[in-house]
């Protein structure tokens, strides 16, 4: 029986981007949709080999999208700071009731979202698992980038994640050298031009290079308690899940290049970098009209007069005043503000509390 005709190729334009915005590197390429040894049993390598290796091939920006956790994303930062390599921070998201989804953070808030999400769905389940509902993805949705995983040809769950994030929304398309490819990305076409949603490339990434391949093997076979021989179509079929390089992407999608150039499209959309992120102090400790730096230094010498009644030594009296110089040359008066909170709360309960290192002391 002859192989049916090809679908049509669906071209689908880039979405227009908010004023003052374009692709940083039209051409170039951005993975969204990589994993490190943080997904535990699958991610095949670190994140310093991850970040490295995408230097290396000079990709516009990489995405840490560990399986329902963050937990990889602080080792990617370091490693990406320190060879000035744009990192997208977001999370492979698997909800029981919609297909998977990469989701990837705007901005600060987005972030919160996403952390928040995360936390709802390990606390739904035992230690170790994640139970979300699309619902639940819905409910922390903005701030959020999403790329579907389309698992099965559902509308209805497409049209949903289309429905919640608009714009924000785009169907994942992944090539692993399979037996036929481009039938599968003429699939993928069609389902996009179904589900409206834009197609945009990624390469599903387990591992920085092929080499690791004999490693995810055993990882696999560890997660599912079994030899490697006998793994079957749980093991991938070939080493393609590494970093491929901007070339080979574009090979792979010539017939659809706007998937490939929209992956860069969706990086200069996130701009959130965990360099954003500080110790955020409650600031109800002061009294209204006070500064922490004020209020601090009152209580400071409320205590010392309290302690010396007879007068301040005079080696106290330098202690302090170095002391306070040096807390608010680092900003760090909201700290000590919180701790002096939780000590006088435990000693009203007559809770024995210490303090661990000169700090809290």
């Amino acid at each position: 029986m002859p192989d049916p005709p090809p679908l049509p190729r669906v071209v689908r334009p880039l979405p227009q981007l908010p004023d003052g915005m374009t692709p940083s590197l039209l051409g170039a390429y951005a993975e969204l949709h990589c994993k490190t040894n943080f997904s535990f049993l699958e991610g095949a390598s670190h994140a310093d080999e991850l970040v490295q290796r995408a230097v290396e091939l000079g990709y516009a920006a990489l995405a840490v999208t560990d399986r329902n956790t963050l937990a990889g994303v602080v080792r990617a930062h370091v490693a990406a700071k320190a060879v000035d390599l744009r990192l997208l921070i977001g999370a492979e998201i698997t909800p029981e009731d919609a297909p998977p989804v990469v989701l990837l953070s705007m901005d600060r808030a987005g972030y919160g979202r996403l952390s928040k999400l995360i936390t709802v769905g390990r606390r739904n389940a035992p230690k170790g698992e994640c139970r979300l509902s699309a619902d639940d993805i819905a409910r922390h949705s903005q701030g959020l980038m999403a790329a579907v995983i389309p698992q099965r040809a559902e509308l209805t769950s497409l049209n949903f994640y289309r429905e919640v994030f608009g714009d924000r929304a785009s169907l994942l398309a992944e090539l692993h050298q399979g037996r036929d490819d481009q039938r599968e990305l003429q699939r993928r076409l069609a389902l996009a031009a179904k589900s409206r949603l834009p197609l945009v490339a990624a390469n599903d990434v387990h591992f920085h290079s092929p080499v690791r391949q004999p490693l995810q093997d055993v990882l696999t076979a560890i997660r599912y308690r079994c030899t490697v021989a006998d793994l079957g179509e749980r093991r991938f079929s070939n080493g393609e899940r590494y970093l491929r390089s901007p070339a080979s992407m574009r090979k792979l999608f010539a017939t659809c290049p706007e998937a490939v150039e929209r992956t860069v499209e969706i990086a200069d959309r996130c701009r959130f970098s965990l360099d954003e992120l500080k110790y955020e102090y409650p600031h109800e400790l002061c009294p209204p009209g006070t500064t922490p730096e004020e209020y601090l230094h009152k209580l400071t010498w409320e205590g010392a007069r309290n302690r010396y009644p007879d007068g301040i030594p005079d080696k106290v009296l330098r202690m302090i005043e170095h002391e306070l110089e040096l807390i608010s040359e680092l900003h760090y008066e909201a700290y000590f503000l919180t701790v002096w909170d939780l000590v006088r709360f435990a000693r009203s309960r007559e809770i024995l509390c210490q303090g661990r290192g000169s700090a809290a002391n």
